[in-house]
């Protein structure tokens, strides 16, 4: 019999504040500190240890997540060389060429979005896409809303979704839920197939019947963001190159077996190798050497802004977990989740599908600050206190909790979400969170009952 004490009730109703704020649209890092704080001071029995408690936490967070913002920082700066020498103009020009109706048109933007997406992370590849198949989409009648529409879904839904590449959303999740990266990534893989087969059939069939109602639609002109390329063989080669070498990492992984923050490793070292080999070709060694230092900060502060609330969030409930518990508080510190987990079992009924649903809404309710990433700490929590119960498979529980999540809240149905798609369109941001709004609840209901089903 699982008895909860002081400290199980302040993280239920920390929790419970935090999901209260967020129904709010309101940042949830401060309440997430005072949390740490509450934690410590019940654990430790002194304001000091509480103080220390919230900086042990922060730091050991950030240790959890440090590979992940390393090779996100690393493509970044990477994404950058590529940009300034042409190579992205070049890398999408074939796409282009493909490009010849409407349906055509929607389906090329978003292949190219998810692609890029995996490989760079949709922030980035919004600019390359955007710049180069907009016009090309433009010219076949496709009306900029739809091109977002497809920009959109399939980049900031499906390419940040599932990460599979730089795995950053996989690896927050599973370490929050206790479990193996590689091993959520499996679980994702079917409720993503649901999730995407679902959102973007829903989403084409009623992009049809909006143009049948509004033809006027496809006589929206879009800007042509395209730029001169100076030296055009160099563009070629490296347009090329990076692709042939981060297909080549998948190679080796597949080959080799690397996995988890092993495969992290070869895709960060990788995509600073071909940093540094781009800038170097594109300005000669002596330039390069404070270019390249220009794009290591630039990618560097795109991570930074990315993760810094995520780090305090994550270091909240990863309070949950034992070892990371053990590892701030003492010794002696009890898996919270664990422990909550074990007494809803033995005082609420729970079904599979209250459990699937439950894990959902938290998602979608923990999306809504836009980020996309900062309720994966929740998500992947919730899903190793469910799974205490015994009744539930805590990486498909998971899985569904992280596609729930980026789905809402990376980009797609969240206004200030959509802004950079919105912007580089030319459209308004609410406008293009309207039109994704059926789609991906849709995708998210089919994707629950799969889920139910699969648990």
């Amino acid at each position: 019999m699982v008895t909860l004490t002081s400290l199980h009730i302040a993280y239920i109703v920390i929790t419970v504040a935090v999901l209260a704020a967020l129904l709010l649209k309101k940042e949830i890092v401060l309440p997430c500190a005072l949390g740490i704080l509450i934690i410590g001071y019940l654990y430790k029995g002194s304001l000091i240890g509480a103080v220390q408690t919230l900086n042990n936490a922060i730091i050991h967070s950030c240790v959890e997540l440090l590979s992940i913002i390393v090779v996100i920082a690393l493509v970044v700066a990477m994404s950058h060389a590529m940009i300034a020498v042409g190579a992205d103009q070049m890398l999408m020009r074939p796409v282009g060429r493909i490009i010849r109706t409407r349906n055509t048109a929607f389906w090329a933007i978003g292949l190219a979005m998810l692609i890029v997406s995996w490989l760079i992370w949709p922030s980035p590849a919004v600019a390359l896409i955007g710049a180069l198949l907009l016009p090309v989409a433009s010219r076949v009648g496709l009306p900029a809303i739809w091109a977002a529409v497809a920009m959109n879904l399939f980049g900031h839904g499906a390419g940040l979704s599932s990460d599979f590449f730089i795995q950053g959303a996989p690896d927050i999740t599973a370490t929050a839920a206790g479990v193996d990266t590689v091993t959520v990534m499996r679980a994702s893989l079917p409720l993503w197939t649901v999730m995407c087969i679902t959102t973007f059939a829903v989403a084409f069939f009623l992009m049809h019947r909006d143009l049948k109602q509004n033809p006027s639609l496809a006589t929206v002109e879009l800007h042509d963001f395209s730029r001169t390329i100076e030296r055009p063989r160099l563009a070629i080669t490296i347009a090329v190159l990076i692709p042939a070498a981060l297909l080549f990492d998948v190679g080796l992984m597949v080959r080799f077996g690397i996995t988890g923050g092993d495969a992290t490793a070869l895709v960060a070292g990788t995509a600073l190798i071909l940093m540094s080999v781009t800038t170097i070709a594109d300005h000669g060694v002596r330039n390069a050497l404070e270019i390249a230092t220009d794009h290591l900060r630039d990618g560097f502060i795109f991570a930074i802004k990315i993760f810094a609330p995520v780090i305090v969030i994550a270091g909240f409930f990863f309070l949950g977990s034992e070892s990371f518990a053990q590892t701030v508080l003492g010794p002696d510190a009890r898996g919270l989740l664990s422990d909550i987990g074990l007494w809803l079992a033995e005082h609420v009924p729970l079904s599979h599908a209250s459990i699937a649903v439950l894990e959902t809404a938290v998602g979608a309710i923990t999306g809504l600050d836009g980020s996309g990433f900062s309720g994966l700490p929740l998500c992947g929590a919730l899903a190793q206190t469910f799974a205490a119960t015994g009744s539930v498979d805590v990486a498909t529980l998971a899985a569904l909790g992280q596609i729930s999540t980026v789905w809402v809240g990376g980009g797609t149905i969240i206004p200030w979400g959509c802004v950079p798609v919105a912007a580089i369109c030319g459209i308004k941001a609410a406008d293009l969170a309207k039109k994704n709004l059926i789609p991906v609840v849709c995708g998210l209901a089919a994707t629950t009952i799969a889920a139910i089903i699969l648990m």
